[in-house]
């Protein structure tokens, strides 16, 4: 089909090879081309080239504290929900150099700012992490400071969403309203479909340019019997969340409920690792930290991602504002789903789950939020 066929918001069907020609078109313009992909008993992103590179016929089985990859009944290229990492480790990178200087004659020479980074292309991205972008952006590009780095990365991607056909044992995005189904944010978005004898995805392009990059590919018009197979698939999983959550008056709930008898119960449980923000795509702390080498020639001022749930993190003359884990963990989940609102006018979280997947001790958000003004964990 020719480019003036292909419309934004219409669906259209493509072969599994079409989905090796996206990858192909995408390198040849000079993306780098990131996905899903098996690494250490995990799914992982890294840089994808061939569908070979893709986690075919593996799910993952989660629930508190608890992830397990386990193989499907079919070969399907997205069967799973999240993996520990998300889209933020290229955006907003667990460390990176602000810059370095070297001692001269005369003083100190700043050295060049790194490379400008590259094009990304982020092959399936699932709603939830859509959404986490979209709050990233709203953070770190649309506050009132802009982050110049992050502002670098994230100004030249393409972001291919795919739909979820399987809920996750932690997944609550449908009480956070932010999926199972992709509905703004993306370049293309792609829906599964795996019946037998045919492998194909249903297709929408988001802008402009994905539907000039899907006219290259070889597509045809989708048939009412494809998209409803489609509806029907994320139907299911928003009918199959592994969590729920009751947003309505947590907001306020959270935050008229700052010494509940439940801040306390949590805390002998938490271990104060920070698992939480660190699998979490939406938080954005960051701490700054200067190192010289022993011979007093070369200084480097690097930043790297950091917690609330550490003691340095709150600290000031004098100590740790926010010394107990108790108050910790009040600071974390008030924040994120109660003031960030104040600030930022959204919730901080997206309902995908990593948090409580991740966390040693199986600390659920969801539980944790619904206890605290209840009955049992009220004030």
């Amino acid at each position: 089909m020719t480019g003036s066929e292909l419309s934004i918001g219409c669906k259209y069907l493509l072969p599994l090879a079409g989905l090796q020609a996206l990858i192909e078109v995408l390198a040849t313009r000079g993306y780098l081309v990131l996905g899903p992909a098996l690494r250490d008993g995990a799914i992982i992103y890294d840089e994808i080239t061939t569908l070979a590179d893709l986690p075919a016929g593996w799910t993952d089985q989660q629930d508190a504290g608890r992830y397990q990859l386990a193989r499907r009944d079919d070969n399907a290229l997205f069967g799973y929900a999240v993996g520990p990492q998300s889209w933020k480790k290229f955006l907003l990178p667990p460390t990176e150099t602000i810059f370095t200087a070297h001692r001269t004659a005369d003083g100190f020479a700043i050295a060049e700012r790194a490379p400008p980074p590259p094009k990304f292309a982020f092959l399936g991205v699932r709603a939830c992490e859509l959404a986490a972008i979209a709050i990233q952006d709203k953070v770190l590009l649309n506050g009132p400071y802009t982050d110049t780095s992050y502002q670098s990365r994230r100004s030249k991607n393409f972001l291919i969403a795919v739909n979820c056909g399987t809920a996750g044992g932690t997944c609550f995005c449908v009480s956070m309203q932010t999926g199972p189904a992709a509905q703004s944010g993306f370049d293309l978005a792609l829906t599964e479909l795996i019946t037998p004898g045919a492998h194909e995805f249903l297709v929408t392009a988001g802008t402009r340019e994905g539907a000039e990059i899907l006219a290259t590919l070889p597509t045809q018009p989708a048939t009412p019997n494809h998209i409803a197979q489609a509806d029907a698939i994320i139907a299911h999983t928003a009918a199959n969340m592994g969590r729920t959550l009751d947003t309505t008056g947590l907001k306020d709930r959270l935050q008229a409920n700052l010494t509940a008898p439940q801040w306390d119960d949590v805390a002998a449980r938490c271990l104060s690792c920070g698992n939480c923000t660190m699998v979490c795509p939406t938080c954005f702390c960051t701490s700054v930290e200067d190192h010289s080498d022993l011979s007093g020639q070369t200084a480097t001022r690097t930043r790297r991602w950091d917690s609330c749930f550490t003691l340095d993190f709150s600290y000031i003359h004098g100590g740790s504002v926010r010394a107990e884990p108790a108050s910790r963990y009040r600071q974390w989940l008030t924040h994120k789903l109660a003031n960030w609102w104040d600030q930022f006018g959204t919730s901080g979280c997206t309902g995908c789950g990593r948090c409580v997947t991740w966390c040693p001790v199986g600390i659920d958000i969801t539980a944790e939020a619904a206890a605290i003004g209840s009955e049992n964990g009220n004030t």
